[in-house]
């Protein structure tokens, strides 16, 4: 996956609580499992008029005009900022893969369902929980605000604000140095594929007659 340092993007606000993995990627698009094609049914029943099915060119549905990533002035937006609870429900992996093939890489929010939340970081997304008065604050500010962006920094673990204010926040050290070096959990496993291979070699020095044809 693609490294995480610093991010600098436009906000998007979804103000809703209990998005749950459903509402972010519908059931039906669960039948691929190559991780890439799902951003134009991210929230699918949200942004189209019709109903979506698989295998669909998405071109010429009909647009939700009420939906805020329809809106033009959030075309092209990185950071998502929502509401507690996002990503709730059942624990489909297609979630975050939608989320990032769409083009977010920050999602803000005061606070995440557990599985969603493990699944984003594997996946290469930057979940950031902030307390419920800075987020109700922040989304204020981007919708007064057209082209708000923010200035989202890993490694001092702060978001800059435009008007130059500095948030801070946490972040799992282990989360983060996965983030900053882009490895997923097969990238952490080939760091270490010398010891693998002398283990193999041995393994099959000490045991022969497993691998005889």
């Amino acid at each position: 996956m693609d490294k995480f340092v610093r991010k600098q993007g436009l906000v998007a606000p979804l103000d809703r609580s209990n998005v749950d993995t459903d509402l972010i990627i519908p059931k039906q698009f669960l039948k691929s499992i190559k991780r890439t094609g799902f951003g134009p049914n991210l929230f699918d029943e949200l942004r189209y008029l019709d109903e979506g099915f698989p295998g669909q060119d998405c071109s010429n549905r009909p647009l939700n005009p009420e939906f805020v990533l329809n809106q033009a002035r959030y075309q092209g937006a990185s950071i998502l900022l929502t509401r507690e609870n996002f990503g709730c429900g059942s624990s489909r992996e297609h979630a975050p893969w939608a989320l990032e093939d769409f083009g977010f890489r920050v999602i803000i929010a005061p606070s995440f369902a557990d599985i969603f939340f493990n699944n984003a970081f594997k996946n290469g997304l930057l979940l950031i929980t902030l307390d419920d008065a800075t987020v109700e604050r922040l989304m204020t500010d981007v919708e007064q605000t057209p082209g708000y962006r923010l200035d989202v920094d890993l490694v001092g673990q702060c978001i800059h604000t435009p008007d130059g204010e500095t948030i801070e926040f946490d972040v799992d050290a282990f989360r983060k140095y996965c983030l900053e070096n882009g490895l997923d959990d097969i990238g952490l496993t080939l760091q270490q594929a010398d010891a693998i291979r002398t283990f193999e070699t041995r393994y099959k020095a000490d045991n022969p007659w497993l691998f005889r044809s």
